[in-house]
């Protein structure tokens, strides 16, 4: 296959490099008087006084490229690795340099929230809402020892509007052009009274709705046809036996796979003809490209001005989203050691009176069926997090000091739910087998009623709670005054406490198609800490910031973590800064204290070949291998196999060093460019293996495949482990440039990017380093999802604005390079999978008293999904990080009174 990278090179130097001389940001050549308090430090300065990198997009950037959820922003942000949010129910994450959600700081106002409540080491921020978002700060700098040594990866700080007066109503639409799901509606209602100033007072509150539709896989499946897959190395119909319906079935005597219907083509649209005469189900009608979900979310604040020098502010959060989880038809999986056994007194076995074809060679012995449940449709998971925080603020001026003391209280909850097409397992099998149920077919009315009865949808079957308690002391003092101004000293101190449980309820043990079990974990976890921080302005073109954090955990004891920063601008337009650092995490109480199961829980995300009793094919390429005699194919080879995660009581903690240095300039007037590079490393890692390492190397993690006395596989062994090291580096490029005023209107271009230089992974300590830049290689993170991490060497978000009256426009670009595709399958079929690159453009009008009107066009040219032939993308395209939604209108209204 042709060098997509080649081919597409003269497209990336336009795209970036070309661009990037003529565009770009910076917050820097903003003049601001105002002192704020910058994310990253505890002392009030400068914005333009920053030494550490900081990101910022404000409120009114969200609606000018047109995004509708915060997931839209943590995708294109050049220094996230997000993933897409999938189907898993977790919510949106954000994923900083690639390290991992749990090595991302989330604050709301300074101050953490309640994590969401089954991993409990992340914030889902489809809770936050958007409608009360002022901006949203980005560090981009490491540990931060003012906010807690965790934040290994940087911190992101949503910041609410201080104060709100007068009335507002918002309204968007986004319809998809092509037909199907995906279509998003947004409104939203915001009321506040009380100035500030005038009245020393004010009270706003903000609710916001957001609704998107299912996009089905059918819905797209032109991105999926057997075409793409087959030239791929994929194709559909190379699939062997497995769950389908009609069912497949195999004999005590002949263990290969057969199937009734196969001569006939299957059946329509829920199988199609795989190999070895037998159906698989089509993946074509059954999926979800786009999972459906909805948010609602509340917010109030309360500010008191008793005087200049002392504020107090009580804020109140409330986010609730519900997400629809889909997956193949329930199946009759074998049941306390009974398997899904068709009797010859069934009319429905082959050649009976229920008119199912005969098949040459039965002689009336039992069947073992391996059927799904097409009646049922898919099971459908209903996910519900409610997410509440309280908040209080005081801060003022006692003496000489500058103060701020905080109370925060968080609580999380999250609860699964069997929606719909989930039955009792045992409960199939007895249909089965006393000729009830049809495995090969439609069902007749008894059979309806039958499935009916053994029904679970709507209970409960996951329960999960995680709380966040903390209080907060900081104060702040200028000591001495030097050639560059004051020395500042901050002292600070906060005590929080972790909770977390999670039960999975009995129900579980009957639903034996969900591949779980009960369950019950719970830990707490006690930090308190003490931090100091000093600025010191040498002279007025050199700066200095030093801090240091001690915390105590009350399972891993003490850790102090300091870090240092510098400022230096020897000219008015040129600056130069850096920062080091150190950090430390432990384990999350789930990865710690969370459930243990004595077997399998849970299946692989991707089908595989289990390598002792489905030997002899290429390693990690499934449906390569042969099963050994007396074995069926569908049930060893190119499966889901079972394996066991859950948490690990002999992890320690995770420890980091990383540095920043950076240079900002403006070469000329009005064009300002910043280059930072960074680079951190850490050991002892807290995640799993990925699984294709396991299959890639069987022989060295033959421990981890835990087998039966008769040889077959009761699970592989994927609980949270401390594996080993990782280093990842790269250069931060900004650039910014506005046009002075035209009699056409203003015109300003922005260019924010990431390179990365490395990103190196070790799988166990003292092994050797493995890039993961630009493919898909063995990192492996503790993210939530199963899918790999996404490393593009670059990345970038270009935006071109234009303003003239009540005027506004904006065009903006997501690119990022190309990438290695897995290339597991044969050589022939090895590639690259292409550039990406999305535009969109939205447009504002303001002429219109109290009215603003907005329309815009996401993915403008209807760039599709690059294609992939990684094994854990079922359709055949790089979900995680491109959307399948294709081109889409987007319109919004916002009303004032």
């Amino acid at each position: 296959m042709k060098d997509v990278k080649k081919n597409h090179r003269p497209v990336f130097v336009l795209s970036s490099i070309a661009m990037a001389v003529l565009t770009v940001v910076s917050q820097a050549h903003a003049e601001d008087v105002q002192r704020v308090e910058v994310t990253g430090s505890s002392i009030k300065r400068l914005a333009s006084e920053a030494s550490l990198p900081v990101t910022m997009v404000t409120g009114e950037e969200l609606e000018k490229r047109g995004m509708t959820t915060l997931a839209d922003l943590m995708m294109s942000l050049p220094e996230s690795s997000s993933l897409a949010p999938s189907n898993a129910g977790s919510g949106t994450n954000i994923n900083l340099r690639g390290l991992g959600v749990n090595r991302t700081l989330v604050l709301l106002n300074g101050r953490r929230l309640a994590n969401e409540a089954i991993a409990d080491g992340y914030a889902n921020l489809d809770v936050i809402p958007m409608s009360a978002i002022a901006r949203v700060e980005i560090l981009r700098d490491g540990a931060s020892s003012i906010y807690g040594s965790d934040a290994i990866g940087g911190v992101v700080n949503f910041i609410t509007k201080r104060t709100v007066v007068g009335n507002s109503v918002s309204a968007q639409y986004v319809k998809p052009q092509q037909s199907g799901g995906g279509d998003e509606q947004r409104l939203s209602a915001t009321v506040g009274v009380g100035d500030l100033q005038k009245d020393g007072w004010n009270l706003y509150a903000t609710v916001d709705a957001h609704r998107r539709s299912r996009l089905l896989a059918s819905d797209r499946a032109d991105l999926s046809t057997t075409e793409i897959l087959t030239s791929i190395g994929r194709a559909p119909t190379l699939g062997s036996g497995g769950y389908a319906m009609p069912a497949n079935f195999t004999t005590a005597t002949n263990k290969t796979a057969a199937n009734p219907y196969y001569a006939s083509g299957c059946q329509g649209p829920y199988t199609i003809q795989g190999a070895k005469n037998t159906c698989i189900l089509n993946a074509a009608y059954y999926g979800t490209a786009l999972y459906g979900n909805e948010q609602v979310t509340f917010y109030a604040k309360g500010t008191k001005k008793f005087t200049d020098d002392h504020i107090l502010t009580v804020d109140y959060m409330r986010g609730q989203e519900y997400i629809l989880g889909t997956k193949n038809p329930t199946t009759s999986l074998a049941a306390n050691g009974v398997s899904a056994l068709l009797p010859s007194t069934s009319k429905w076995y082959p050649g009976g009176s229920g008119g199912v074809p005969a098949v040459a060679g039965l002689k009336g012995e039992p069947l073992t069926v391996t059927w799904s449940v097409a009646d049922l449709a898919e099971a459908v998971t209903k996910d519900v997090q409610v997410n509440q925080r309280v908040s209080v603020n005081d801060e003022g001026r006692i003496g000489n000091w500058d103060y701020k003391l905080g109370f925060v209280y968080g609580n999380s909850q999250r609860d699964n739910y069997y929606e719909s097409g989930y039955v009792n397992g045992p409960g199939l099998l007895t249909g089965l087998a006393n000729g009830t149920l049809n495995p090969f077919g439609l069902q007749d009315a008894a059979g309806k009623a039958y499935l009916k009865s053994i029904s679970v949808d709507g209970a409960l079957n996951r329960h999960s709670i995680s709380t966040y308690t903390g209080v907060d002391l900081t104060a702040s003092t200028e000591l001495m005054t030097l050639a560059g101004g004051p020395l500042t000293l901050a002292l600070g101190t906060d005590f929080h406490r972790d909770t977390t449980e999670d039960t999975k309820t009995d129900i579980t043990s009957l639903v034996t198609y969900a591949a779980s079990g009960p369950s019950h974990g719970q830990g707490a976890r006690n930090v308190a800490a003490a931090y100091a921080e000093m600025e010191i302005p040498v002279t007025k073109e050199l700066n200095f910031n030093l801090a240091v954090r001690d915390d105590h955990f009350s399972d891993f004891g003490n850790t102090i973590n300091p870090k240092a920063s510098f400022r230096y601008q020897p000219m008015k337009n040129l600056m130069f800064r850096g920062s080091a650092n150190t950090g430390f995490r432990a384990p999350t109480l789930f990865d710690r204290y969370g459930y243990r199961v004595a077997g399998a829980n849970t299946t692989t995300a991707a089908k595989w070949d289990d390598p002792v009793q489905c030997p002899g094919g290429t390693p990690g390429v499934a449906g390569t291998g042969k099963a050994l005699p007396g074995l069926v194919a569908s049930a060893v080879c190119n499966v889901a196999l079972p394996r066991q995660t859950g948490s690990n009581a002999d992890l320690i903690p995770e420890k980091s060093r990383g540095f920043t240095l950076g240079v900002v300039t403006e070469p000329v007037q009005n064009l300002t460019v910043s280059a930072d590079y960074w680079h951190i490393e850490m050991k002892d890692m807290l995640a799993n293996l990925p699984e294709q390492v396991y299959f890639l190397n069987p022989t060295k993690y033959a421990d981890l495949f835990v087998r039966n006395p008769d040889g077959s596989l009761a699970y592989i062994k994927n609980i949270t482990m401390n594996l080993g090291g990782q280093k990842a580096s790269g250069i931060d490029l900004g650039l910014a440039y506005s046009i002075p005023k035209t009699a056409v209107g203003n015109f300003k271009f922005e260019l924010n990017g990431t390179y990365l230089t490395q990103f190196d992974n070790q799988l166990e300590k003292d092994s050797a380093y493995i890039s993961n830049i630009g493919r898909f290689g063995v990192a492996s993170n503790g993210t939530t999802s199963s899918l790999p991490i996404i490393t593009f060497r670059w990345k970038h978000t270009l935006t071109m604005s234009w303003s003239q009256g009540n005027w506004t426009s904006q065009l903006t670009q997501n690119y990022n390079t190309g990438y290695h595709d897995q290339n597991l399958v044969a050589a022939e079929y090895f590639r690259d999978i292409e550039p990406y690159q999305v535009w969109n453009w939205t447009a504002s009008y303001r002429g219109f008293k109290n009215l603003t009107l907005s329309a815009g066009i996401t993915n403008l040219a209807n760039a599709r999904p690059p294609i992939t032939n990684h094994s854990g993308y079922t359709y055949g395209y790089l979900s995680s990080a491109a959307s399948p939604i294709g081109r889409a209108f987007n319109a919004r209204m916002t009303y004032n009174f």
